[in-house]
């Protein structure tokens, strides 16, 4: 199984906003076969808290822009790790030294990776909505 060109849409979405808030070593991983509950993975590195929760409050603004709800949030009291379910697309905002310390990388080591270079590249007027 493959991810949806909808999770595809939002996982774009998702990077150029973090992308935007200063988001470091973006990583997207289509989880979809092991997953029953999500189609992507984007990991994200901020380089402080204040900074992990402004890139998490600019990808979910952004997917709210885009007719996504996020299903649930979780980590934003401390700024270390924040997730958030959007369904389709779980994005993960880790501080460099959690990111680190938890390594989901190396947890979804079989997942295919998805090439996040592209999705920067394009412009928001190419971007779906």
């Amino acid at each position: 199984m493959t991810a949806t060109s909808h999770a595809l849409d939002l996982t774009a979405v998702a990077a150029r906003a973090a992308d935007a808030k200063g988001g470091e070593d973006l990583v997207a991983l289509d989880v979809s076969g092991p997953m029953p509950f999500a189609d992507v993975f984007l990991l994200v590195t901020g380089m402080s808290e204040r900074n992990v929760l402004a890139i998490a409050d600019e990808v979910e603004d952004r997917l709210l822009e885009a007719g996504a709800k996020a299903a649930r949030r979780e980590g934003r009291e401390h700024g270390r790790w924040v997730l958030l379910d959007f369904g389709d697309v779980v994005v993960h905002v880790f501080h460099r030294e959690d990111r680190m310390y938890y390594g989901l990388e190396r947890l979804w080591l079989d997942c295919p990776v998805i090439a996040v270079e592209p999705m920067l590249a394009a412009s928001d007027s190419e971007a779906p909505q």
